[in-house]
């Protein structure tokens, strides 16, 4: 019983920048914005909420993780909405942005390759019956509810949907249609910088060059396995959580070295491969989704 409880523990923290990123995305995407630049976003705000933690404690690093986060979906969002661009090219520009920006922030720091968070700068735990639990957990299991009854329950969720389904229509009827997608894709960068910085805060505890490990690509696989529902991306980030955490719980296991850690470490990434496989042909995703709108 007490490994069931270490790995649904585990399973719980791993889930949360990918149920928050994988959400934040969702709504971008309902609007017509798909981002694959979330890797970048995660990796990115995870250094700059070590960065804000060493300075202010770890409300700091957070609110900086966010605030990164979404000026990041905002020139995502200008870039692809009032420029017209290329929204793959953008996610692949902020993706390798990340990779350089990271890299050398850890060298200003006087740490190349490895920075860790000081204890006044952690997020301190809750303490419940079961053990303790990140504040951010609850966090992440609120944001979908609130965000699925955004979306099926409010006049702005319509307002959404119109702007990603038939944005003409949406014109026609007075909806600013780029301001809709800069909103919702920089409310989106907002979540992916919240999970970001949560990775570094309040999990991990420090911040490396690779500390995003392909969440953000496996958030992008919640996405299609949720077919844009923000229940269903819960349910994928806990699973996608739960394969991390068995891989981490294999590892050390007695007699596990006789297997290449490696090997051991492909399980999340191979489950992701698999669920997007089986489920990729059958999500009806917004028509003019991944098209700039151009008024006629």
């Amino acid at each position: 019983m007490k490994y069931f409880w270490g790995i649904f523990f585990i399973s719980l923290h791993a889930m949360v920048p990918l149920v928050l990123t994988a959400v934040g995305e969702i709504i971008g995407e309902t609007a017509g914005l798909f981002n694959i630049g979330l890797e970048g976003i995660l990796l990115t705000c995870a250094f700059m909420g070590v960065v804000g933690a060493k300075m202010g404690g770890p409300a700091a690093g957070l609110l900086i993780g966010m605030g990164i986060g979404g000026l990041i979906g905002l020139i995502f969002s200008i870039i692809n909405t009032y420029w017209k661009g290329n929204q793959m090219i953008t996610g692949i520009g902020v993706n390798l942005f990340a990779l350089g920006f990271v890299a050398f922030g850890l060298i200003m720091l006087g740490s190349p390759g490895f920075q860790a968070v000081p204890a006044s700068g952690r997020l301190a735990p809750i303490q419940t019956p079961v053990g303790s639990l990140s504040p951010i957990i609850f966090v992440a299991l609120v944001v979908p509810f609130l965000a699925h009854w955004f979306l099926k329950r409010t006049r702005a969720g319509l307002i959404l949907k119109a702007a990603g389904e038939t944005p003409e229509a949406a014109d026609v009827a007075g909806i600013n249609v780029n301001l809709v997608r800069l909103l919702a894709t920089t409310f989106g960068g907002v979540l992916a910088g919240l999970g970001g910085a949560y990775i570094s805060v309040s999990w991990i505890g420090s911040v490396t060059k690779e500390i995003s490990a392909g969440r953000g690509f496996i958030a992008l696989a919640t996405v299609v396995f949720s077919g844009l529902n923000p229940l269903l991306g819960l349910l994928g980030g806990f699973i996608f959580g739960f394969f991390e955490s068995l891989a981490t719980w294999i590892r050390n296991l007695p007699g596990s070295k006789a297997i290449p850690w490696q090997f051991i470490a492909m399980i999340p990434y191979v489950v992701t491969l698999l669920v997007v496989a089986g489920v990729v042909g059958r999500v009806r995703f917004p028509k003019a989704l991944g098209e700039p709108y151009k008024r006629e």
